[in-house]
């Protein structure tokens, strides 16, 4: 299939319309437009990629696991450690898409200054070539007019043969008519060979035009189509760059050991491996313990009845207590 290109397919049939031209350079504007909203695009982007690394920074400085210790201590050190440098990564990234943002501006500023000489030239010659055609048109007019003069000049000297005096007067008119219409003609010759010339000078000029505007078009979309390319390709190297640093938290945890944490534990802050000594219960007034370590208890003892008191005898001086038992305990008897 035959390649297509501007000269051939952007030409009016109105020497002085001007509308494929227009629609050249509507396109390249459109395109510079473009150009500066996908720059736009990548700095924002940007922005967005480093307020999420100093966040993400920030993030990395707040205590996280300090009290743990042994092998997760050390992982959760590599947590945060692997944080600081994805959010360092981000920030890289964001200058490299500002970066690449940079060279678009530039290579639109370029595009525009080279066009900016192009389209000056272009307009003046669409200012000459307008102002020619209307010159040239105005001498055909006048061109025409004097022709119609010479010839009604010349029917009426042809019309009145019988007055001298009068046929003198109007050959003489004839022949001013003649010469203006001569002139004219000169003049509206001169003006279209000039108009000719204006015009190829406005082809020539057009062709170059819409070769260089083709070149740029070119030059543009190659050049948009890899900045997206080489912004694709950043963002997938992060991901990969996030990868590699997240794989080595895994690999910490990995060697994070649970049974020798717990050991680290009991080996650094073992108090004792013997346990206290079972607690006796001990009668406040008897003095003695009792024979089964039994626990306190919070209920109250079982209650047991007192048996017969002894029967007093005259021998006797020994005195009586009663035990916390004693439900009947009243007072403390003397013989």
């Amino acid at each position: 299939m035959k390649n297509l290109h501007y000269k051939d397919f952007f030409w009016n049939s109105d020497l002085t319309c001007t509308g494929g031209y227009d629609a050249i350079i509507q396109y390249l504007n459109d395109g510079k437009r473009v150009c500066k909203e996908v720059e736009e695009f990548m700095k924002a982007r940007a922005s967005i990629e480093e307020k999420y690394a100093k966040d993400l920074l920030g993030l990395s400085k707040k205590v996280c696991g300090h009290n743990e210790m042994n092998s997760l201590k050390r992982s959760l050190d590599v947590f945060k450690l692997q944080t600081e440098h994805v959010s360092l990564s981000h920030l890289q990234l964001a200058q490299n898409m500002r970066d690449e943002a940079k060279k678009l501006e530039d290579f639109r500023e370029k595009q525009k200054e080279a066009r900016k000489k192009i389209e000056q030239q272009m307009d003046a010659l669409h200012k000459q070539k307008a102002s020619q055609f209307k010159k040239t048109m105005d001498s055909k007019k006048t061109y025409d007019q004097k022709c119609r003069d010479k010839e009604e000049a010349d029917q009426n000297m042809n019309r009145n043969t019988n007055n001298t005096k009068h046929m003198e007067k109007l050959y003489s008119k004839a022949q001013q008519a003649k010469q203006n219409a001569d002139e004219a003609d000169r003049l509206y010759q001169q003006n279209v060979a000039t108009m000719g010339k204006t015009r190829d000078d406005w082809m020539k000029e057009h062709i170059k035009a819409c070769e260089m505007f083709e070149k740029q078009s070119v030059e543009r979309i190659n050049f948009l189509r890899n900045t997206v390319w080489t912004h694709l390709n950043q963002l997938s190297q992060q991901c990969v760059t996030s990868d590699e640093l997240y794989e080595e938290v895994r690999k910490s945890l990995e060697q994070c050991n649970i049974q020798e944490d717990l050991e680290h534990f009991v080996n650094l802050r073992r108090t004792g491996d013997k346990p206290p000594a079972a607690v006796v219960y001990e009668n406040f007034y008897s003095g003695q313990k009792s024979p089964t370590a039994a626990p306190p208890s919070r209920l109250p003892p079982p209650i047991t009845r007192r048996g017969p008191l002894p029967e007093p005898t005259q021998n006797s001086r020994d005195t009586l207590y009663s035990t916390v038992q004693d439900a009947g305990y009243s007072l403390i008897q003397f013989i």
